[in-house]
């Protein structure tokens, strides 16, 4: 087949630009050969259970997903009673980005918060968890948050385990949204359980398709007590893999060594190197702490405009001029060099 794209061409919109990591083709292909038995019984889904558990500890259950949305709503759904809502950050990406997923698909209502870094705290979730034994007001039920946040924030184990201890006291349970999970165990060098199982988290919707999967998120149960139905909630939801050895077979290759790492903390290592070369740069400001693989800046709307023509990348905020600057695990020194260069060129 003829490419219809430049293979050299980068971008920095999304980490969902970027392609798949050899590595992780070469599981797809290893898992090609002969038949498996479909829907999960296979021997690649079995094998997976092991992995995780190495990383999340050995009550840990995942159940592999086409996307993110997906692994969300799956995860809330099996968490909620119908009469109970979600509390979350106003930019959590289950409010923002998910076209009303979790109301239209999960009908689960969400409470959000407004946060200055997109981190809950435990008095920001207090700002929502009222009204209990109200018949009126949506129950509140589970808090969920996102690490790395979409703000490109970090949350620590010590500010996570304070937030899951207070949202426990209060009879709530934790999700987080771990599509970037990666790398923000990276940027704080530290084991994901850190940050998910010994915090005290109770379900994971941990992210594959950003760190270099073809696709495939999964739904990871830490306290099975906390999550309900799964099995049946993914099949009814679209979500059951006929052929789901090919999604475990990556994750394997992923999580099986230390793929996940090097691809997050390269990530991370771009975004830090990106923020170097430009926030010293007349007219542009860094407008959040560079943590994990994001960098978000605020450039004169003609400038971003006559950039985005040279670069794909997003407006974040248009009434602000804030755009977003994401790197991936193909992202290279020359590709940051380059494009620092044209940010350069444009604010002159």
């Amino acid at each position: 087949m003829i490419p219809r794209h430049d293979p050299d061409l980068k971008a920095f919109a999304s980490d969902n630009y970027a392609g798949v990591h050899p590595e992780i083709l070469q599981a797809i292909v290893t898992a090609n050969g002969g038949h498996q038995v479909s829907y999960g019984d296979d021997v690649y889904t079995e094998a997976l259970q092991d992995v995780f558990k190495r990383h999340f500890g050995p009550a840990a259950v995942a159940y592999p997903v086409f996307n993110g949305t997906a692994a969300n709503v799956v995860s809330l759904r099996s968490m909620t009673s119908h009469w109970e809502a979600v509390i979350c950050a106003e930019t959590a990406h289950i409010n923002c980005d998910e076209g009303g997923a979790p109301e239209v698909v999960g009908g689960i209502k969400l409470h959000t918060v407004a946060t200055p870094d997109g981190k809950l705290t435990p008095g920001l979730i207090d700002r929502q968890a009222w009204g209990f034994g109200d018949v009126h007001r949506a129950q509140p039920g589970v808090v969920s948050i996102s690490n790395s946040t979409e703000l490109g924030t970090v949350y620590t184990p010590d500010e996570i385990r304070a937030l899951c201890d207070h949202a426990h006291s209060l009879g709530l349970t934790v999700h987080l949204d771990g599509s970037r999970l990666t790398n923000a165990a990276a940027a704080l060098d530290v084991p994901m359980a850190a940050l998910t199982t010994d915090a005290g988290v109770d379900v994971v919707s941990f992210g594959g398709t950003k760190i270099g999967l073809l696709y495939g998120e999964a739904v990871v149960v830490l306290n099975p007590s906390a999550a309900k139905g799964v099995d049946y909630i993914r099949k009814s939801f679209m979500q059951l893999s006929s052929k789901m050895r090919f999604v475990s077979a990556q994750f394997e290759a992923l999580l099986g060594g230390d793929l996940w790492q090097r691809n997050a903390r390269h990530a991370n290592a771009m975004a830090r190197r990106l923020h170097e070369a430009v926030r010293d740069l007349p007219g542009l400001a860094v407008v959040r702490p560079v943590q994990a693989n994001a960098v978000f800046a605020v450039l004169p709307a003609e400038v971003t405009e006559r950039l985005q023509k040279r670069f794909r990348f997003y407006t974040w905020n248009p009434a602000t001029g804030e755009v977003r600057w994401m790197c991936s695990f193909d992202t290279t020194p020359d590709d940051i060099d380059a494009f620092a260069a044209a940010v350069a060129e444009e604010l002159q």
